[in-house]
């Protein structure tokens, strides 16, 4: 009795956060098909919170089409958040986010996706072949397609020497695969969509040296001739940007090119400084 009284206690509690995920209103995202004549991206006086917390507070930010914009500040600033706002991943609170000039809750789920490809920090991929991982964006895609794109993302050469090449089965979370390898791949996933956006979410945060420069190498692939939202901790990401925006409390507290913000007292030179410190450290 006294098990049976400890596992009914747990499924009570499991119902209710179940009913807690269900009674969330489901967003719209019924519009139209549109193509943007620009990818623009512009967020106009935008708030968002959790429940009752604020995350985002009164941003304006515009992102012209072909340009890399970098997001830093510290943990809990609100970076990830914008970027998901940005994508339409939540709604905003108040204020409008456009792409292309136009709202994206005026965009289908679809046509806004079309736009926007992704390469978070963690990775997830299906427990399926190495193929079908890379072409989960377009699933028709003839396989030359495919090792066109894994060339581009510098994993072909690891691929190949998998017991199966492309037709290798990886685990339940590319759990048999290293962190720079699953980055990789989620990168030729990206490459083969070829979205005119990309966001960047610490796509390098947790990549040991030895990966590294192949995964700089790649993200250079993936970039080229397109818009460029990262979000960074790695000074050598940032500091090429068109546009740095220093995020603090949900608002933008900086905002220029590398040469601009050191000459201002803020978060963003104490984020070098310390960054500069840190890589002359000697073990």
């Amino acid at each position: 009795m006294a098990g049976f009284s400890a596992l009914i206690r747990s499924v009570s509690i499991c119902v209710d956060q179940a009913n807690e995920i269900f009674s969330i209103p489901e967003m719209d995202i019924e519009g139209a098909d549109i193509t943007p004549a620009s990818h623009d991206i512009e967020l106009k006086n935008i708030t968002f919170a959790y429940e009752n917390r604020t995350i985002i507070d009164g941003v304006d930010l515009r992102i012209p089409e072909h340009t890399t914009t970098a997001i830093v500040g510290p943990s809990g600033g609100g970076k990830t958040t914008l970027t998901n706002l940005m994508a339409r991943f939540w709604d905003v609170k108040s204020g409008e986010v456009l792409l292309g000039g136009r709202n994206v809750k005026d965009y289908n789920f679809d046509s806004l996706m079309r736009n926007f490809s992704f390469v978070f920090q963690r990775v997830y991929l299906f427990e399926d072949t190495i193929a079908n991982n890379i072409r989960f964006g377009e699933p028709d895609a003839p396989m030359e397609k495919v090792i066109e794109a894994a060339k581009k993302a510098r994993c072909h050469d690891f691929i190949m020497n998998l017991p199966d090449g492309y037709d290798t089965v990886i685990g339940e979370g590319g759990a048999s695969l290293s962190g720079g390898e699953k980055q990789r791949i989620s990168i030729a996933r990206a490459i083969m969509k070829d979205s005119p956006v990309i966001i960047l979410d610490e796509a390098t945060a947790n990549v040991d040296p030895e990966n590294e420069a192949e995964l700089t190498k790649a993200i250079e692939e993936l970039t080229k001739e397109k818009t460029i939202i990262m979000i960074a901790h790695r000074l050598k990401t940032v500091e090429h940007a068109d546009n740095i925006v220093v995020i603090d409390g949900g608002k933008i507290v900086q905002q220029g090119k590398h040469n601009e913000l050191m000459q201002q007292d803020g978060i963003y030179r104490i984020f070098v400084t310390d960054r500069q410190k840190a890589a002359s450290w000697k073990l």
